[in-house]
């Protein structure tokens, strides 16, 4: 797929990009490069191939799921300015 200076023009007239006349050329020789390299990767056969979520066959070591500490609610409310019922009370900030 090849682009004009026209076509250019107007993507950037649809996203409402102000281009000169040199940004254009520069911003053609660019995305022709890169619609190139997008027809050379297309035109590799990779039937057979599975597809991976990452270059690199690594696995993320993981801690297990147990728990390390009980269960401290009774004393951070005895510590707790106010407590009533189990909840916290907090000052009322909105009328």
């Amino acid at each position: 797929m090849s682009l004009t200076i026209n076509d250019v023009k107007r993507i950037a007239h649809l996203a409402r990009i102000e281009v000169s006349e040199t940004e254009a050329e520069a911003t053609l020789v660019k995305l022709t490069g890169i619609l190139g390299l997008i027809e050379e990767m297309q035109a590799i056969d990779t039937r057979g191939i599975a597809p991976m979520s990452h270059s690199q066959d690594v696995v993320q070591r993981l801690r297990a799921d147990v728990v390390t500490s009980g269960n401290q609610r009774e004393y951070f409310q005895k510590i707790a300015p106010a407590v009533e019922d189990g909840l916290y009370l907090v000052p009322k900030v909105i009328e």
